[in-house]
């Protein structure tokens, strides 16, 4: 695959999933749009993207829960490029707890960046990308589909997320424009951190989560990586509308 003379942008860009999808796009030659809060995470990742082919991204510092940082992302990006190619919507949060356990302010905060940021960001670059003849993938989550008490915020934004990677994939049909999710299980980055996991409880709840996966493994983050990269190729020029499950079986479990 190689992604030459194709504008690629990936927001929570500055670890994690995002991060491992950054560099693996920046070997495939792509022209890199990097959206994150952190800024000094953000230029130390688009510096290791400069250094696989030479190609320097470009950095917006922006929260997606913002509106006018959501144009301001648009605005940049195709002032910069001149274009889009492929919209990767990764930008999320977790929040634990079910209907007992959280509130309605921990629903906002959720929906805000797992959903609602999404929708309107998709919508702010819709118009670029049936010019380009682009693809979107929305970064999601097994929680979609798999039943959990754990984190019912989180469940219910990936759902969502799903059935407008869907519904938005048969609207852009006609205009020659993809829409496929990719849909992992746990991966090890700092998403747990964040809602205050130590590292002990981290470690613990790693170990717990691979004794119960039928493959015995983590996904790791480059595997989600390459798997975004394929649906956004010329490969998967055929697959729109698809939620791939990228999860070493754990949804059989």
């Amino acid at each position: 695959m190689d992604f030459n003379d194709k504008v690629v942008l990936i927001t929570g860009a500055s670890s994690g999933i995002g991060a491992a999808t950054a560099i693996h796009f920046s070997k495939l030659s792509a022209s890199l749009a990097l959206v994150g809060r952190k800024e000094n995470n953000l230029k130390r990742i688009a510096l290791y993207c400069e250094k696989a082919k030479g190609i320097k991204p470009l950095t917006i510092v922006a929260d997606v829960t913002d509106d006018s940082a959501l144009e301001r992302i648009v605005t940049e990006t195709i002032n910069n490029f001149g274009k889009i190619d492929v919209l990767i919507n990764n930008a999320g949060v977790i929040a634990m707890g079910g209907l007992k356990t959280s509130d309605v302010d921990t629903y906002d905060k959720v929906m805000a960046v797992n959903m609602r940021a999404v929708f309107q960001l998709t919508k702010l670059f819709t118009q670029h990308l049936v010019e380009s003849k682009g693809c979107i993938v929305n970064v999601s989550s097994i929680l979609s589909t798999k039943v959990t008490t754990q984190s019912l915020a989180y469940s219910l934004s990936k759902a969502a997320l799903d059935q407008f990677t869907k519904c938005v994939a048969l609207e852009l049909a006609p205009d020659g424009v993809r829409v496929n999710s990719v849909n992992p299980s746990y991966v090890k980055t700092n998403l747990l951190k964040d809602i205050g996991l130590t590292d002990d409880q981290l470690d613990l709840y790693t170990q717990n989560f691979v004794s119960k996966t039928p493959l015995k493994k983590l996904v790791e983050g480059d595997e989600v990586a390459s798997l975004i990269a394929f649906l956004a190729s010329d490969k998967a020029k055929s697959i729109t509308g698809t939620c791939a499950a990228i999860d070493a079986g754990k949804s059989l479990s």
